[in-house]
């Protein structure tokens, strides 16, 4: 949800929407600065949280960070500012931060990975004493992208020094883009076995519900409504019947809009609900 006004606002427009849960950006998502969090808006976002009755606040990091960068600067600043992302959702009360793992660009998958581990250190180093945990994505594996693999979310949670305050958010859209079949029941259950075989049932925090305008392994990140995409409802209601998810919050990263009169978040809402009360 935008932050526009306030990020009170945000849950204010999440609630109106029919939402349980909110997941914000704490700064402009395309600028490195970011402006101080005053107390009052701390204030104010808590208690509209309280208010509103909504749940699981979850921050989205900058999509300026490459922590997979092979030019120095760049990795650098990236990894200045997770440790601000993670910062700034501790202040705000948020326990999750959402980042794309990075690009390697002209380097190797395998030097990138390297390069994530390291920055992960970095900021778990920098960050002592916050309890806020690190959500890696995974990815449609558009370019030089890490995380499209399970594979690769394994070597990092594997290679980091202390991974204790690492989790992994799951893009439907990402994962299906990347290759990873979800439309029959077999198909999706080998896709979360050979996922919780990688990292672990426990480390999966966070669901971010979208359907793909690509086709299966197109490998572009293209999110479109719930069912009118190539996905179809078919994966969304498998996963929601699993019950080992029960109890992990999902986000819509559907497009914004208005249809008919109802805004697209109600109509991505009302057919996700549809389907759970299948």
């Amino acid at each position: 949800m935008s932050i526009g006004g306030g990020f009170d606002k945000a849950v204010q427009r999440a609630h109106e929407s029919g939402c349980d849960c909110v997941q914000i950006f704490t700064k402009n998502n395309s600028q490195w600065r970011a402006a101080e969090i005053s107390r009052e808006s701390v204030r104010r976002f808590r208690e509209a949280l309280a208010e509103f009755e909504v749940g699981h606040p979850l921050a989205h990091a900058s999509y300026l960070i490459n922590l997979a960068s092979p030019d120095a600067a760049l990795w650098a600043k990236s990894v200045d500012a997770l440790v601000v992302e993670l910062q700034r959702a501790e202040t705000l009360g948020i326990p999750y931060v959402v980042v794309h793992p990075g690009s390697y660009t002209t380097s190797s998958e395998a030097r990138g990975l390297r390069r994530i581990v390291r920055a992960l250190d970095q900021a778990d180093r920098r960050t002592k004493g916050l309890k806020v945990v690190c959500l890696l994505e995974t990815m449609a594996g558009q370019g030089t992208s890490v995380g499209c693999r399970f594979e690769h979310l394994a070597a990092i949670l594997e290679g980091v020094r202390d991974a204790h305050r690492l989790g992994v958010c799951f893009d439907t859209c990402h994962v299906f883009a990347a290759g990873y079949p979800m439309t029959t029941l077999r198909q999706y259950r080998a896709t979360m076995r050979g996922l919780i075989q990688c990292v672990g049932r426990e480390r999966i925090r966070a669901f971010h519900l979208n359907d793909s305008r690509g086709p299966e392994g197109c490998r572009v990140d293209r999110h479109a409504h719930i069912g009118r995409g190539y996905m179809g409802l078919e994966p969304f209601r498998h996963l929601l019947a699993d019950r080992r998810f029960g109890n992990v919050p999902m986000y819509l990263e559907t497009p914004k809009g208005v249809e008919d009169g109802r805004s697209f978040d109600e109509i991505n809402l009302a057919t996700l609900r549809g389907l759970l009360a299948e």
